[in-house]
């Protein structure tokens, strides 16, 4: 199976696979391509037009510094951390050439729900995946303690904000695999009254 299949968008999203961040390499998107991808994001279904979404985009010359950072707020808030832990901290800041942190950044107070705010700053990471995937790299949305951490989300964000998720574009290093999925009689059903 071909996957991130690019010759018609059915087939795109037919064959969507993301790449794990570790295992994505150079070269990466440039940042016109970044921005590229962004605007596309945001294209997200948005009820009010609130845009509750933020993107940062970490230049590359930033991501040793927040590496460094990373394992400073692992010391703080888990003082039982390992050299191990340190390391994954520091890898995960630097794995893959480009970042992009998505933080949820609800309009409150405002008619719209909240959860409603929410669930559009996760489509718009998954937008942010579909526009790397159709322009030829791979991505990969994590989260980890880092997205739950007041601390780290102060580095891109503000209180009220959450982070939904780190996303990470390159090419893939290795062959993209399959991953098992549910069935559909599993996790579709039609309502019959």
């Amino acid at each position: 199976m071909t996957f991130n299949d690019r010759t018609t968008p059915l087939s795109l999203l037919q064959t969507r696979r993301s790449g794990k961040p570790r295992d994505l390499v150079a070269p990466g998107p440039s940042p016109q391509q970044l921005d590229q991808m962004v605007a596309i994001a945001a294209r997200t279904p948005d009820h009010g037009k609130l845009a509750p979404w933020r993107f940062v985009i970490v230049p590359d010359e930033a991501r040793p510094t927040l590496a460094l950072k990373l394992v400073e707020i692992l010391r703080a808030e888990k003082p039982d951390a390992t050299a191990r832990d340190e390391e994954a901290a520091a890898q995960f800041a630097t794995q893959a050439p480009a970042l992009v942190v998505v933080l949820s950044a609800p309009v409150q107070p405002h008619k719209v729900p909240r959860w409603e705010q929410e669930l559009s700053a996760g489509a718009a990471c998954m937008n942010l995946l579909h526009a790397a995937h159709a322009m030829g790299f791979a991505g990969g949305w994590l989260t980890g303690w880092p997205a739950y951490s007041d601390a780290v989300r102060d580095l891109f964000g503000s209180e009220g904000q959450r982070i939904a998720g780190f996303v990470f574009i390159g090419t893939p290093g290795r062959p993209l695999e399959e991953r098992p999925r549910g069935e559909l009689s599993q996790i579709v059903h039609r309502w019959n009254p």
